[in-house]
C-alpha cells in the first residue's frame, strides 16, 4: 500500500526506492556500482523534476558520471569510504555549495558561485556523497511555500495543483519521488518539519547545537534555525546526521554527538508517555480534519506502547508567539538589512522580506530581552514538562497543503491571519525550545492531502526522538513517499 500520485510519473525503479542506509552498504560491498546507482537517479530526476521543479542548478550529467566513475576506481583500488560513499545528493539552495550556485531564491543572488562550503556540506563531501545539484527553496527561506522568481515554485509531490511547503520543498518533494537516496534541510519556523508533512517523509529538527552552523558572519545570536536531515524513513535520517552533526571550533554553540545515531537506531525504544498539545485548548486554528489525522497517527504510536495524554500547559501562548516573531525579526530581518539598505536590491525583495527588516528596524533592546526571557520560561516549562512525559506531540502544519499560488493563507478555520507566517505558529514551540523534533506522516485527508505530526524530544535528546519515530514508522500501513 502506498499513496498515489496525481503527477504522470512512472514507477521509480528498485535502485531509487532502495534505502539510503541500503544503497551505501551495497555500494561499499562493490553489489552496485557507484555509476549504477548515480545513473538510476539521475534518469529518475529526468523523467520526474520538470514535472515538479525540485532539483536545480543540476550539473552536467557527464561531468557527475565521471566523478561516481573516479568513486568506482578508488573503491577498486581498496580505498576508504565514508558513510555516504557514493550516494548522490543535492544541497538545499540556502547552503553554500563550492562552485556550485547558490542562489537563496532571491535575484540578487541569480548567478551567485561560493568559493566554500557550508561546515556540514563539507562534511557530506568528506563522507563521499556526489553533490549533483541543489533543492528549490523560497526566497531566502520565508514562508513555507516553496516558489521564487529566479527558479519558479515547487509542487506537491502528491498533487501538481498543490504547494509542497518550505522552504525544505524541493528536498521533501525529491525524496517523496525517489529522485534523491536522502537530503538536508534546514528550520527555523518548521522549514524541516512543514514539507515534510505536507509530502509523506520525515524531516528532523535536531537539538540547537547538534550541527554546526556557518561559516556565517554571525556565529553567537542567530541560534533559532538549524541543519538538519531529511528521508523516506528514520534510519536513512539517522545516517545523514551522523554526519552533519559535531562541534566544529567556528561554530562556538556547537557541541559534540555522543556515538552514532544510526548505531544507537538498533537498539529498539521500550515506549513512553506522549503530551498530546493538540490545538492547544483551542488557542491554534487548524484546518478542519488535521487534528483528527494525528490523533489517529497517536492511536497507531500505542501500538509501539507510547500511550498519549491530552494536555495544554499553563502557558501565555499568544506572548509566546510574539516572543517568536520579535526574536525571528531580530536574526532574519537584521540578516537582511543590508540588501534592504540597497535601493536597487531592495527592489528586489520580496514584501516578506522587506516587512522582517523594516520590523527589525522597530525593535528595542528591552524589547528583545523580554523576548528571551519568555523565551527562556517557555524552556524551563517544557524541562517540567519532560519530567513526567518523554515526548511532546503536535500537529506539523495547522493546514493540509493549500493551491500552491496562494502565497500563504491569510485565514485558518475562519480567523485571519496577522503576519506571513502565523499559520504556521505550531512550529515555534520546539524551536523556542531548541528541542529535537521529528515530523512523523499522519496520513491524509479525503482529498489525498498528506499531513504529519510532531514528536518533540527533551533537548539533546535527539535519539531519543529518533528512536520513538522509529518505533512510530514501524506502525504505518504505508511506506513514505508516493508512487
Amino acid at each position: 500500500m502506498r499513496p498515489v500520485t496525481k503527477h504522470a510519473v512512472p514507477p521509480a525503479g528498485d535502485i531509487c526506492r532502495l534505502p539510503a542506509v541500503e544503497l551505501a552498504h551495497r555500494i561499499r560491498q562493490r553489489q552496485l556500482s557507484v555509476r549504477e546507482v548515480v545513473s538510476a537517479f539521475l534518469d529518475r530526476i529526468e523523467a520526474v523534476n520538470p514535472l515538479v521543479n525540485a532539483i536545480v542548478s543540476l550539473r552536467e550529467r557527464t561531468d557527475i558520471l565521471a566523478e561516481a566513475d573516479n568513486a568506482d576506481d578508488y573503491l577498486a583500488r581498496g580505498g576508504e569510504t565514508g558513510s555516504l560513499f557514493g550516494l548522490p545528493i543535492a544541497i538545499k539552495d540556502l547552503a553554500l555549495t563550492k562552485g556550485l550556485r547558490t542562489t537563496f531564491g532571491s535575484p540578487i543572488f541569480a548567478d551567485f558561485v561560493p568559493d566554500t562550503d557550508d561546515f556540514f556540506v563539507e562534511r557530506i563531501r568528506k563522507a563521499g556523497a556526489i553533490i549533483i545539484g541543489k533543492t528549490n527553496v523560497p526566497e531566502f527561506g520565508l514562508g513555507s511555500n516553496t516558489y521564487n522568481p529566479v527558479l519558479g515554485p515547487t509542487l506537491n509531490a502528491f498533487d501538481p495543483a498543490l504547494t509542497a511547503g518550505g522552504s525544505s520543498g524541493g528536498a521533501a518533494v525529491a525524496l517523496a519521488l525517489d529522485m534523491l537516496p536522502v537530503a538536508d534541510g534546514s528550520d527555523f519556523g518548521g522549514s524541516l518539519r512543514n514539507p515534510a508533512a505536507y509530502n509523506n517523509v520525515y524531516g528532523f529538527r535536531p537539538s540547537q547545537g547538534l550541527v554546526p552552523a556557518g561559516p556565517d558572519i554571525d556565529v553567537f545570536h542567530s541560534q533559532m534555525g538549524v541543519e538538519g536531515p531529511m528521508g523516506r524513513s528514520v534510519r536513512d535520517i539517522a545516517l545523514l546526521l551522523d554526519e552533519q552533526a559535531g562541534y566544529h571550533p567556528q561554530a562556538p554553540l556547537s557541541h559534540a554527538k555522543e556515538g552514532s545515531f544510526l548505531d544507537g537506531l538498533r537498539t529498539k525504544a521500550s515506549g513512553g508517555r506522549v503530551a498530546w498539545l493538540g490545538d492547544l485548548g483551542g488557542h491554534l486554528p487548524t484546518e478542519p480534519g488535521v487534528i483528527d489525522l494525528c490523533e489517529a497517527a497517536l492511536a497507531r504510536f500505542a501500538d509501539a506502547s507510547f500511550h498519549s495524554e491530552k494536555l495544554v500547559p499553563d502557558v501565555d501562548f499568544e506572548a509566546l508567539w510574539q516572543a517568536f516573531v520579535t526574536l525571528r525579526q531580530a536574526s532574519s530581518g537584521c540578516g537582511l538589512k543590508a540588501h534592504y539598505d540597497d535601493p536597487a536590491k531592495r527592489k528586489l525583495l520580496k514584501p516578506e522580506a522587506v516587512w522582517e527588516v523594516e520590523q527589525a528596524m522597530r525593535l528595542t533592546a528591552p524589547q528583545i530581552h523580554a523576548a528571551t526571557v519568555r523565551r527562556t520560561s517557555w524552556h524551563r516549562t517544557l524541562l517540567s514538562l519532560f519530567e513526567r512525559f518523554d515526548l511532546v506531540a503536535l500537529p506539523t502544519a495547522q493546514v493540509f497543503p493549500f493551491d500552491v499560488t496562494t502565497h500563504w493563507p491569510d485565514k485558518v478555520a475562519g480567523l485571519t491571519m496577522d503576519s506571513y507566517h502565523r499559520w504556521m505558529q505550531v512550529s515555534a514551540f520546539a524551536t523556542l525550545g531548541g528541542c529535537p523534533a521529528l515530523n512523523v506522516p499522519a496520513g491524509f485527508d479525503a482529498k489525498g492531502r498528506p499531513m504529519g505530526t510532531q514528536l518533540i524530544g527533551r533537548p539533546r535528546g535527539d535519539l531519543g526522538v529518533l528512536k520513538a519515530g522509529a518505533a512510530y514508522e514501524a506502525t504505518l500501513p504505508w511506506p513514505a513517499g508516493a508512487a
